[in-house]
């Protein structure tokens, strides 16, 4: 008797270059790749709450639009002399997230985690003892800010007993929670990094973003090895060469259609492989 096999999305994170997941969503939509559960960490927790409430092309074009309608300003605002006033005053963040939660309210699919087509698992990290916490139940806007919560930058966020913040720190954890409801074939939609930067970024906020993306690709990448030794693993390539900061929003059109186009291609013809990674994510240089 043949055992049902399950297909799971993990999608990572990665500021702005959330966007390239949108386009290998497409592609693999088209391909007829489905997920049967998902789990998100960071911003790829709101790809994937809002695949998991409608993984149909429609659904997914959904979630472009969604994307489409970002700008710098809705996620990080110049914190300015008011941010600066926080810290002096012994506040723990620069940014208030306030036009990110209203994008979001408008924006969102559903309201609550357990609401979706398929089950959705998000994850964030408790502030206090570090661990990761996946969230499948209750409102999704609040589980979709504690899990975008990056430590300085935005507060983080109460649910229940527990302060939570930014997802990025416990890559392991979607995996786990996964596998543990059943999958067998992961499929993982990376953001990748900004791999052809000529320059150092020039302000302290994108300095910090770029550090954080390049230390989550390598807890990712981490994560990947690990269950790939008893697991079918499948990770598709990010965008290489990309010069774009998880900081700009003004190239998420672009991010969109690129991905879609070189996931359509990869599942077509496959990917030059490198230490059992794609060579896209895999560290290197231009």
């Amino acid at each position: 008797m043949s055992v049902e096999r399950k297909t799971a999305f993990v999608i990572a994170g990665g500021g702005s270059l959330g966007a390239v997941q949108v386009g290998m969503l497409k592609a693999l939509a088209a391909a007829d790749i489905r997920a049967d559960l998902v789990a998100g960490v960071s911003v790829g927790s709101i790809n994937a709450f809002c695949y998991a409430c409608d993984p149909t092309p429609s659904g997914i074009e959904r979630l472009e639009r969604l994307w489409l309608g970002i700008r710098r300003a809705d996620v990080f605002p110049s914190p300015g002399l008011r941010g600066l006033w926080r810290i002096a005053r012994g506040r723990d963040h620069l940014i208030e997230p306030t036009r990110l939660a209203r994008l979001l309210d408008a924006g969102l699919p559903a309201r609550s985690l357990e609401s979706t087509r398929l089950p959705c698992f998000i994850v964030a990290t408790d502030v206090l003892s570090g661990t990761a916490i996946t969230l499948t139940q209750g409102p999704a806007l609040p589980a979709l800010l504690a899990s975008t919560a990056i430590p300085a930058l935005f507060p983080p966020v109460r649910i229940a007993d527990r302060l939570l913040n930014d997802g990025g720190f416990a890559y392991q954890a979607p995996f786990e929670a996964v596998v543990a409801a059943g999958a067998t074939r992961l499929y993982v939609l990376p953001t990748g990094y900004t791999c052809a930067r000529q320059q150092p970024p020039r302000s302290a906020l994108a300095h910090a973003l770029n550090a954080l993306n390049q230390l989550t690709v390598s807890k990712l990448i981490g994560s990947i090895r690990h269950y790939a030794r008893d697991l079918e693993v499948h990770t598709v390539p990010p965008l290489c060469p990309l010069e774009v900061s998880p900081l700009d929003f003004g190239h998420t059109a672009e991010l969109i259609q690129r991905a879609e186009a070189q996931t359509r291609d990869w599942i077509a013809h496959g990917t030059e492989m490198e230490d059992g990674l794609p060579h896209q994510l895999a560290p290197h240089e231009h």
